[in-house]
């Protein structure tokens, strides 16, 4: 009776070498899989964020209020700056859109909105934007809730207005006369880091109906 061959010593070692090259393979796919996925969530996530940001405020930007037939209380303030060579602007805007409502006298707008940016204190390079609000019938300035934080990964934050012949880095409607306190436009560039260190811009331009020379 003939005994059998079992495997020799290099037989079993170039298998668990073709094994071993198979598994890592298998599980370099694995972990591309996993890190796009994860990339593709927090990509999507940021997209999110930035958008809504970025839609928050056009709204409220395109609902600034200037009455021509009687005297509204305009308020269109924008502020340009520079921090760490990047621009973090800021707005303060009397907006009448439709999460806000009127004044008792119809004329003017209830809520006063800030937008601010201020430095992350937990990550070097980032920015914080806030969105805080005061009544506009209230005198004491107090705001009605604590600041909402929208993000606190912005890299730049720069808002422009244009007047009808140029575009300019601030606004101050206060300056200006009557029924000409508006621009008739703004636009919006931010700024996101994601997670992985890349940077997400977000741009849009906002039409102001009320500042329209209609009357």
């Amino acid at each position: 009776m003939k005994a059998r061959r079992g495997f020799t010593l290099l037989e079993m070692m170039i298998a668990i070498a073709i094994l071993s090259i198979i598994l890592i393979v298998v599980a370099s796919s694995f972990n591309a899989v996993a890190h796009s996925k994860t990339h593709g969530e927090d990509r999507l996530e940021l997209d999110r964020e930035g958008r809504a940001t970025v839609w928050a405020l056009s709204k409220e930007i395109r609902g600034a209020i200037q009455t021509p037939m009687a005297i509204s209380r305009v308020v269109f303030v924008g502020s340009g700056q520079m921090r760490d060579g990047l621009p973090e602007d800021s707005l303060i805007v009397s907006t009448l859109n439709a999460g806000h409502r009127r004044s008792i006298t119809s004329m003017g707008a209830e809520q006063i909105v800030s937008y601010t940016v201020e430095p992350n204190p937990d990550h070097r390079g980032w920015f914080i934007l806030t969105r805080s609000q005061v009544s506009g019938l209230s005198t004491s300035g107090v705001g009605d809730a604590a600041p909402t934080v929208l993000a606190n990964n912005v890299i730049s934050f720069h808002l422009r207005y244009f007047n009808g012949n140029a575009w300019s880095e601030s606004w101050d409607s206060s300056a200006l006369p009557r029924n000409q306190q508006l621009p008739l436009a703004a636009s919006i560039d931010l700024q996101l880091a994601g997670k992985n260190g890349r940077v997400f811009p977000f741009s849009t331009e906002v039409v102001l109906p009320m500042a329209l020379p209609i009357w």
